[in-house]
């Protein structure tokens, strides 16, 4: 995209959340590895509240906890260490010194990096017993108890019973898999768009 044309993009996409949101739809927005550096504006401008780490939430008498899922679980430490330098404000301070032609170069070039070095492992299931989100959800059913997990950073869909009454969901992507989810009071499960 042209930087004309992304700016286009970003204010129809700006436009129809503010319309959703005056609909009176609740909108919920989770800061993910890409959004690391997200402001007030969602909050202050649009009444979305935004969420840096994953929130309990309790629907209909089913307790969830949503979040992005990047950094949880074991493993992807270069991630995370890069996570610590990116929001440390210091850095986040230096950045805004850079002038916005190098600061979006190096943006897209981190951005970039980090899909490299995840790779072809980003797009691939691991199994039930390597995928680090379903080892943390395992880890946090043993100090309580959720009905639902739900995450979206592996871009993978998924949908993993950890045990009788809890279930991890990772809602894939809308550009390749086009699913979401779907809660209908009692089960939660994934979509297709057709």
């Amino acid at each position: 995209y042209s930087s004309a044309a992304s700016d286009v993009y970003k204010r129809q996409v700006l436009g129809k959340l503010a319309e959703i949101r005056d609909a009176g739809i609740p909108i919920y927005f989770f800061v993910g590895n890409h959004d690391l550096w997200m402001g007030d504006y969602f909050e202050k401008e649009l009444n979305i509240p935004v969420y840096h780490d994953n929130k309990e939430f309790t629907f209909n008498g089913k307790t969830f906890l949503i979040g992005h899922g990047d950094g949880k679980g074991p493993g992807d430490m270069g991630y995370k260490r890069m996570k610590k330098v990116f929001t440390y404000p210091f850095f986040k301070w230096l950045f805004r010194w850079l002038h916005p032609d190098i600061g979006v170069r190096l943006a897209q070039y981190l951005s970039v990096k980090n899909k490299l070095i995840s790779g072809a492992e980003d797009v691939k299931f691991l199994g039930e017993e390597n995928e680090w989100l379903v080892q943390y959800c395992n880890r946090k059913l043993e100090t309580k108890q959720y009905d639902f997990f739900v995450f979206g950073h592996r871009h993978l869909p998924m949908e993993i019973s950890l045990n009788e009454q809890s279930k991890y969901i990772n809602l894939g992507d809308w550009i390749g898999y086009f699913t979401y989810g779907v809660f209908d009071g009692e089960t939660f499960e994934l979509k297709k768009y057709e």
